[in-house]
């Protein structure tokens, strides 16, 4: 009996540790399809969070791209109703606009506004041609109709019978220059004269029909690829006097014929101790005028006017010069080179001619 029970006890014992068993691996089941299922939403939950962050991230993108698109035809409607703004304006508009565009220097920023054709600035003497001028190469100042269109400097040459202009303009807005109006240049009827660069300014070589009278000339702008009509005035005080030929000093005389002549003279500079004798014999001929210069002493071997040298006229007594009265009742300046030091001295002067005193021997 007593090992039947034990045989009992331990079947009983089994059967537990087989039941306990069996629960154990259904909780370990169960544990394992919970942790399965949680990481299956888990899952889920963060697929759905990143589909709906991509559908911001795409809505954000469409938005800034209809944003930029908007903007894109805001502005070509701006620049499409600024074009016919354009081509609908006046004409005096269109070259106000074109004008400023064209000649702003972006160095110094100019903001002028096209200004209208400006008077001389003081009278003008009469008008000088190629002829009435002595060859030589001399600073010129030169007036111009348009602010924005300044010549800061400029070079006249007389040579052969003509004249030229090396001019310097204060901005870098014109690429060519022709002097006549701006229809003929843009036809191609004349000459066209382009820039050179010097220091930084553009240099334009251009021919001078005149002195002291408007000229036309067209400037054209690189910005807006159009020829503008200008104005410039050649100044003829602004160069030396001695730069007049005989022809135009004579012009300036008192109403003469041909003939002989005396007039007071005055000689200054030097050391003061040299004198001319006075009257002076004055010569008219075929509109020229010169006159006969006698100096206090025999030590003078030549003398000059406006760069041209002249020889005594004779070899005995004092020294004596016949030269081209260039202007009266103003100093003329002159050049006698003395020998009365160890070596030949050129010393200046200036003579000055009384036209009031004009008359006969």
């Amino acid at each position: 009996m007593k090992k039947n029970k034990r045989i009992l006890l331990a079947g009983a014992a089994l059967l537990s540790a087989a039941l306990l068993s069996a629960c154990g691996s259904k909780q370990t089941d169960s544990t394992q399809a919970g942790t399965q299922e949680v990481s299956r939403e888990s899952a889920t939950e963060e697929s759905t969070a990143a589909a709906q962050e991509a559908s911001r991230e795409s809505m954000t993108k469409e938005s800034t791209t209809a944003a930029q698109d908007e903007i894109l035809e805001e502005t070509s409607a701006s620049a499409a109703e600024t074009r016919a703004a354009e081509e609908t304006e006046s004409p005096a508009e269109s070259t106000a606009k074109e004008s400023t565009a064209a000649e702003t220097v972006p160095e110094t920023s100019e903001s002028e506004t096209e200004a209208s054709e400006t008077e001389s600035s003081a009278p003008l003497g009469p008008v000088l041609t190629a002829a009435d001028i002595q060859e030589g190469v001399y600073d010129i100042e030169v007036e111009s109709s348009s602010s924005m269109f300044k010549v800061t400097s400029c070079r006249l040459t007389v040579e052969k019978g003509y004249m030229t202009a090396d001019l310097t303009l204060s901005g870098t807005g014109y690429i060519y220059l022709y002097m006549g109006p701006a229809s003929e240049a843009e036809d191609g009827k004349g000459d066209v004269s382009a820039y050179e660069e010097k220091d930084g300014a553009y240099t334009f070589s251009v021919p001078v029909e005149a002195l002291n009278q408007e000229i036309a000339c067209a400037a054209y702008s690189k910005a807006k690829e159009k020829w503008y009509d200008r104005t410039l005035i050649f100044r003829s005080d602004s160069i030396p006097a001695e730069a007049l030929s005989r022809s135009m000093a004579g012009a300036q005389l008192p109403a003469l014929e041909d003939g002989e002549y005396l007039v007071d003279v005055i000689l200054e500079g030097g050391s003061g101790r040299s004198t001319v004798t006075s009257p002076a014999r004055l010569t008219v001929a075929d509109g020229k005028v010169t006159a006969e210069i006698v100096w206090s002493s025999p030590n003078y071997d030549y003398m000059k006017v406006a760069d041209v040298q002249y020889d005594p006229v004779s070899t005995e007594g004092n020294a004596a010069f016949e030269i081209p009265v260039l202007c009266f009742d103003a100093p003329m300046a002159v050049i006698a080179d003395t020998t009365a030091m160890s070596t030949p001295h050129e010393v200046e002067y200036t003579l000055t001619f009384d036209s009031a005193s004009i008359h006969e021997p």
